[in-house]
């Protein structure tokens, strides 16, 4: 395996991925090899990560990177407690599917994140991504102006880290579980309390492939200029060029 580049990532296996190709195949991957992630890997996705937009251009981000086993080790065993207590409600509550295709995307996620909950000590690299308690309202004479939610300034950087991952074969997904226990975890790892642990990502490589998520139709969620205003939809379903890196 060869290191990332001080100007730019080494491409996945396989070759480049353009853009649009590397947005469209960025799936959730819950399962992983056990070969490295090296530490100038990391760097890379993290400065691709800080391009990621804020309000303000405020940045708030902090990102703690968990490589020992020790510290994988712990931060497993409290994931899996939390993920034990999180599928026994989600699992008690869910209802029934719109179709078969439905059913069995739902069944492959729930083992995926099983699998990730019971392995999680295991992946090379956790990201723990953090943001200070603030708050963006601003006030006038007028009163209080709700301009959003500060985590809208952080999940975009979230999402940038596991495209750049992506790019240079390495899978992730985005984890909030951990929260369940989030005073443990800010303890245990020194984090101030004035810090919320906003994103918990595992990073390796993955042990499947990467590929399009099932989602619904394009022109199923957009609204044209009114709400309930829709068109047909005049592109065709994506489908990945057969040479992309998987």
């Amino acid at each position: 395996m060869t290191a990332a580049s001080a100007s730019g990532p080494d491409v996945g296996p396989g070759g480049p991925v353009g853009l649009y190709d590397g947005i469209m195949t960025t799936r959730a991957m819950r399962r992983f090899t056990a070969d490295p992630v090296t530490d100038a890997e990391v760097e890379q996705v993290l400065r691709a990560a800080q391009q990621g937009p804020s309000g303000g251009n405020i940045q708030p981000w902090q990102f703690l990177v968990l490589t020992e086993p020790e510290d994988r080790a712990w931060i497993g065993e409290l994931y899996r407690r939390a993920y034990d207590r999180y599928e026994a409600a989600l699992l008690e509550g869910v209802g029934g599917f719109r179709d078969e295709a439905a059913r069995r995307s739902w069944d492959r996620t729930v083992a995926a994140s099983r699998h990730l909950a019971d392995h999680l000590a295991e992946v090379p690299v956790v990201v723990l991504v953090c943001m200070p308690d603030i708050d963006m309202t601003v006030v006038d004479d007028q009163g209080p102006m709700d301009v959003g939610t500060p985590y809208a300034s952080v999940y975009p950087a979230v999402q940038n880290l596991l495209l750049a991952a992506r790019s240079m074969g390495i899978g992730g997904a985005l984890t909030t579980v951990h929260r369940i226990h989030h005073d443990e975890v800010r303890d245990h790892f020194g984090i101030p309390a004035g810090q919320q642990v906003v994103a918990l990502v595992p990073l390796g490589r993955p042990s499947g492939r990467f590929g399009v998520a099932p989602r619904r139709p394009v022109d199923r969620v957009t609204h044209w200029g009114r709400w309930g205003e829709r068109r047909d939809a005049t592109i065709t379903a994506y489908e990945p060029p057969a040479d992309l890196p998987r």
